[in-house]
């Protein structure tokens, strides 16, 4: 029987299959460094895109832009995605501290608005809105706070263009009355222009159609209730701090007979920037003074927020038509009609310093008012002056502990009344 011998491997095969191995160990080995290579650099520039996300985030403004009034429809949930809830709860409300630095006696602590909302949406086309409101704590026939209704309406989407609103709604006026949370306005009370001229919070029962279109527009229009100058006191002040505030109605058992209308635009066709104007117009008597009278507000207003600046302004004028009959009635009280009132404001805030969810932004805002420009007519002798016009500088800064809660402070000085000047503190939240 033959055995068949192996052949022996010869020196030079050996040295072959030992440079092979090599190679391959060499080449697996660089394959590993090129990875590793690669996933340095991935990591490299996800640090920096976070770092250029987090640069970005910081460059937002401290006070929230004013929403686009305009409604649109319920979103059809994505398949696993749960659906938004049919029924929202809100609130708002503010703790403010007031001192007078020439009279610090009048010194005064006050829960000045406790607010609780909802949002209920019955249907993707249909929603009612409404807000009940507490002013400054406690009501009672003896106490000086008051509850009321701040909105109450249903809201239906006609088509994704347009909607029309009806019930009791704030109107689309300036750009504090329908973004008037203490988280989205700097200082600590609300500007005087919006609440002496504008009666912040202004709210009308009627119908309104909203229309938002994709150039950045949004139109605002419609039938409101509107003031009643019966309701005029000649022996109070009330009408000097805000001609319209004391005689507007709130939708309480409101006098209809004269009827309103109103519109306003609004264009944020750039990102960052709001230019905007409106105007309301209606009679104010109802068929029970000794003469017909009409009311008429118009304003212009804008804001633009680049980078960490936050700037606003706003003009706004009002007049009440035939006031020298009205007055005729009233001649020897201390208050009577004005045949015109107006005022404007400019505003510019800073966001200085932000950590996390903390953010710090100084303002300063300068403002002049006149609640009484001018009157009509009665006579020699019997045609008051018009009021002198006040001007107010607040300088203040917002401390923002997270979105939702704002800590405010700020300092504020008078040019005619000079026994207003004060200092402020406020607390405040919003969600």
């Amino acid at each position: 029987m033959t055995t068949r011998r192996t052949p022996a491997l010869r020196p030079s095969a050996i040295a072959a299959a030992l440079m092979l191995a090599g190679s391959s160990a060499f080449a697996q080995s660089a394959t590993e460094a090129e990875l590793a290579r690669k996933l340095d650099q991935l990591a490299a520039e996800l640090a920096s895109v976070k770092a250029q996300l987090q640069q970005l985030q910081q460059q937002r403004p401290v006070a929230p832009q004013a929403t686009v009034p305009a409604p649109v429809a319920a979103a059809t949930p994505s398949p696993g995605r749960p659906a938004e809830p049919a029924t929202m709860l809100s609130s708002y409300g503010e703790i403010n501290y007031n001192r007078p630095t020439r009279a610090s006696e009048n010194t005064q602590a006050d829960l000045r608005r406790f607010v609780l909302g909802f949002q209920h949406r019955i249907d993707p086309k249909n929603k009612v809105v409404a807000e009940l409101e507490v002013e400054h704590s406690v009501s009672s026939s003896g106490d000086p706070g008051e509850v009321a209704i701040e909105q109450a309406y249903i809201e239906h989407q006609i088509n994704p263009r347009w909607a029309v609103r009806g019930g009791l709604f704030l109107m689309p006026v300036g750009l504090l009355n329908e973004n008037h949370e203490p988280t989205a306005y700097y200082g600590v009370e609300r500007n005087f222009v919006e609440t002496a001229i504008i009666p912040t919070t202004w709210r009308e029962g009627g119908v309104q159609f909203v229309g938002s279109f994709d150039n950045g527009l949004t139109l605002q229009t419609g039938i409101s209730t509107s003031f009643d100058l019966t309701k005029w006191d000649a022996a109070s002040s009330e009408g000097l701090e805000s001609p319209l505030g004391s005689i507007h109605q709130e939708l309480a058992l409101a006098k209809a007979r004269d009827l309103a209308v109103f519109g306003a635009l609004n264009w944020r066709g750039i990102p960052g920037l709001q230019l905007g104007g409106s105007l309301f117009t209606g009679g104010a008597t109802h068929g029970q003074a000794g003469a017909s009278a009409r009311v008429t507000l118009w304003d212009l207003h804008s804001r633009w927020t680049p980078g960490r600046w936050d700037l606003s302004a706003l003009y706004s004028r009002g007049s009440i038509s035939n006031t020298a009959a009205l007055n005729a009635a009233l001649v020897g009280n201390p208050t009577l009609i004005p045949k015109s009132f107006d005022g404007w404001y400019a505003q510019a805030a800073y966001k200085l310093w932000t950590h996390e969810d903390y953010a710090l932004s100084p303002f300063v805002r300068f403002e002049q008012f006149n609640t009484a420009r001018s009157y009509a007519d009665l006579g020699p002798g019997l045609t008051p002056a018009g009021a002198p016009t006040e001007r107010v500088v607040t300088l203040g800064a917002n401390f923002q502990l997270t979105p939702g809660i704002v800590v405010k402070a700020d300092v504020q000085n008078f040019r005619e009344n000079k026994d207003a000047n004060r200092i402020n503190l406020g607390l405040g939240w919003s969600f």
